[in-house]
């Protein structure tokens, strides 16, 4: 097959690849359950996907093809966030359902989540909200902050842990 850059090649890589999207996105979200995440993922996986376009074989389907590259990029994206810090389950729950505005959440732990988002200070929950009730990136955060990307994670990292502690101390204080 030709280089990836001729004008057929790009017309056929594009049909393909918007005929395979969804698919490829609700495999992604299988994993990843915030969609600003996943979409990054398939905008990774597309990227890659482009690059090696010259070798793939279009005897074969191309979204077994594709499918290939999206647990890819699937994997590192699971390898970057282990390495970030994780509030517990019920925290991030708490975080996300308040972040969205979410009534039916209980309203104990969401009175906890605004009380101690109140507590941090303006920069880490601008960033906090911007990342979970916005849905930007990290790079999106750090060209609006002004900031490399590494202070934006270690900001939103921090400020995790400290919702997460002020959450627990919270609730442990209603059960004493």
């Amino acid at each position: 097959m030709p280089q990836a850059n001729s004008s057929n090649d790009q017309e056929q890589f594009t049909r393909l690849l918007l005929e395979s999207e969804p698919v490829m996105l609700r495999s992604i979200l299988v994993s990843i359950p915030h969609r600003a995440d996943a979409r990054e993922i398939l905008q990774e996986t597309a990227v890659a996907l482009w690059r090696q376009f010259d070798t793939y074989d279009s005897d074969r389907p191309f979204l077994n093809w594709a499918m290939g590259f999206a647990r890819i990029e699937t994997r590192r994206f699971l390898a970057r966030e282990s390495r970030r810090a994780q509030l517990s389950r019920k925290a991030i729950e708490a975080l996300e359902q308040e972040m969205q505005g979410t009534q039916a959440f209980d309203s104990g732990l969401e009175a906890h989540l605004a009380t101690c988002l109140g507590k941090l200070n303006e920069k880490p929950r601008r960033l906090v909200q911007g990342y979970y009730h916005e849905g930007h990136s990290p790079k999106v955060l750090s060209q609006r902050e002004n900031r490399s990307v590494e202070a934006i994670y270690k900001t939103i990292q921090r400020a995790r842990r400290d919702l997460q502690a002020c959450i627990e101390q919270q609730l442990n204080s209603e059960l004493a």
